[in-house]
């Protein structure tokens, strides 16, 4: 439902923001994490930290991000889209890597990366987690502008060290050092522990601190320490069409989704649960109840995070914004007949007694995720709203609103120009650099404006021959690859946010005029095509 701007809350932001000092910032990003997979939109997982700052601030149903997590994460630093930031593929594999603009998969010298305005502009800054924007020492996160930094370079990892999907291993960097992995700590207790020493250690000086914590659940693998393993068995034993239907009706109820919304149909590639063995139906609940025990374990570090604020009598003057990457991750490259799928199934142990310990390598795949998506069509690396629409969530100084649930759109190129205005640094004005595409939210929180975009703003994106273009509450997707431009379909979002009825027959002018705002913006943007190579 609309949020109803509150006078008397927007002045009591007003006058606070008048006289207190720049706020400090705390970004949350969890990996993979799905829509309805939160407490606070509907799902039985249980994360009452993350519920807590939506009853403090706002819960916001339609931000977008980008299919995939490193593309998410360029748009999310540079306020720009993933070409023009220079990840327009995450895919090392990818031919236009080497020498294409907007494909080089780093923060590309078209854009200047948020944390380095921040830290020119007085802010320490700091980061734990997951970079996934390059390897060498002049792409890391100090390169980037991060004064003291603690981050995993690739895409996934073991949660407990540096074991891989491949017999590389995963690599970390501290500051500009490689470093080894203490092996054996799970991964979201390491990364708290570190960006509250980051925190913690500039707290004398007075200057405000943008932290970043990047945190890399709950990506597969499925690993949870020993003893939450067991802390969902038996909740998932329904099955998976199950979850999927109460996840999108408890979305109804809370009011996240229209409760004219009809539920997408069941992807024709998922076995219906009742089809499944018993063996088979205990070993996918088993999946499902690893996947819900690390997002409470995301939670319980998360607490732990607001809590160190409080106690440094620093968190009223923190705004903490939380978000997820991208939608849920249905991939299984454990089952692939590939040399990836080869290497896992002979170095990870996946027996059902294993499962979830280090020594394994579990992903939930396609129909748990088409759960954790429930009101949606798709998941990740898709440009349907399954694999875009994310959670976003946001509490502290200059939102003021308290516990409502918004559904203005967003996107995540919102954030920089957010953190940019909130802290007074300024975006470069010339023309070595593209000016940002995201627009500040600050008004918008703030109470004073009742949208950040109007109904003419466009977005659109492109990734490995999925594609989608959205103005207003309009949107043009394929589902793809390979990519077809005549495969694109119309949706009424506002209607019909499951894409379940293709309009492009009904309205062939909205069409039409969508269709060449896509090649306008694809051009713009440096979006290579099949047909262009």
């Amino acid at each position: 439902m609309k949020r109803t701007v509150c006078l008397v809350l927007w002045l009591i932001a007003c006058t606070a923001a008048s006289t207190q000092e720049r706020p400090n910032i705390l970004l949350i990003v969890a990996d993979d994490l799905g829509y309805a997979d939160l407490g606070v939109f509907g799902s039985d997982i249980r994360t009452p930290n993350i519920d807590s700052l939506a009853e403090q601030g706002g819960a916001f149903t339609r931000f977008h991000t980008a299919p995939v997590c490193s593309a998410t994460r360029a748009m999310l630093l540079s306020g720009n889209n993933n070409h023009v930031a220079g990840v327009g593929s995450q895919y090392a594999s990818d031919v236009l890597r080497s020498h294409v603009p907007g494909y080089e998969g780093y923060l590309s010298d078209r854009v200047e990366p948020l944390p380095r305005l921040l830290r020119d502009a007085g802010y320490h800054t700091y980061a734990a987690g997951k970079w996934h924007l390059g390897a060498t020492p002049e792409l890391s996160p100090k390169a980037a502008g991060f004064e003291r930094s603690f981050m995993l370079l690739d895409g996934s990892s073991s949660h407990f060290g540096a074991r891989s999907s491949n017999a590389r291993g995963s690599q970390y960097r501290e500051d500009e050092d490689l470093v080894e992995y203490p092996d054996g700590r799970y991964s979201t207790d390491l990364y708290t522990d570190r960006l509250i020493e980051f925190i913690e250690s500039g707290l004398d000086d007075g200057q405000p601190f943008f932290a970043y914590a990047a945190y890399t659940s709950p990506h597969w693998p499925l690993q949870v320490p020993d003893d939450e393993r067991d802390a969902y068995r038996g909740a998932y034993d329904a099955g998976y069409d199950s979850l999927r239907v109460r996840q999108f009706e408890s979305l109804k109820t809370r009011g996240i989704i229209p409760q004219t919304a009809t539920l997408p149909p069941r992807n024709e590639s998922v076995k219906p649960w009742v089809e499944l063995s018993s063996d088979q139906q205990r070993i996918e609940a088993r999946k499902m109840e690893l996947y819900a025990a690390m997002v409470t374990n995301l939670d319980f570090h998360i607490g732990r995070m607001i809590e160190s604020l409080k106690t440094n009598g620093i968190y009223d003057n923190t705004l903490i914004l939380f978000m997820s990457d991208n939608g849920p991750d249905g991939t299984d490259y454990r089952a692939r007949d590939d040399a990836r799928g080869q290497y896992l199934r002979a170095q990870y142990d996946n027996s059902l007694e294993n499962m979830g310990t280090k020594t394994s390598w579990v992903s939930y795949g396609t129909p748990w995720a088409e759960a954790g998506s429930a009101p949606f069509s798709r998941y990740k690396a898709f440009t349907r709203e399954g694999g875009i629409a994310a959670p976003l969530i946001a509490s502290g100084p200059g939102v003021a609103f308290r516990g409502v649930i918004d559904s203005s759109y967003l996107t995540v190129m919102d954030i920089a120009p957010t953190f940019l205005e909130l802290s007074g640094a300024t975006y470069p004005n010339n023309s070595a650099v593209s000016p940002m595409l995201g627009e500040s939210m600050v008004n918008f929180l703030a109470g004073s404006e009742p949208e950040v975009h109007d109904e003419d703003y466009v977005t659109a994106l492109y990734h490995a021959g999925h594609a989608m273009l959205r103005q207003g509450n309009w949107k043009i997707v394929t589902l793809g690859p390979p990519f077809d431009e005549s495969e694109f379909q119309l949706f009424d979002l506002e209607a019909d946010p499951g894409e379940t009825t293709d309009l492009s027959l009904r309205y062939p002018e909205r069409m039409g005029a969508m269709l060449s705002l896509w090649r306008e913006k694809r051009r713009e943007y440096g979006i290579v095509l099949p047909e262009d190579l």
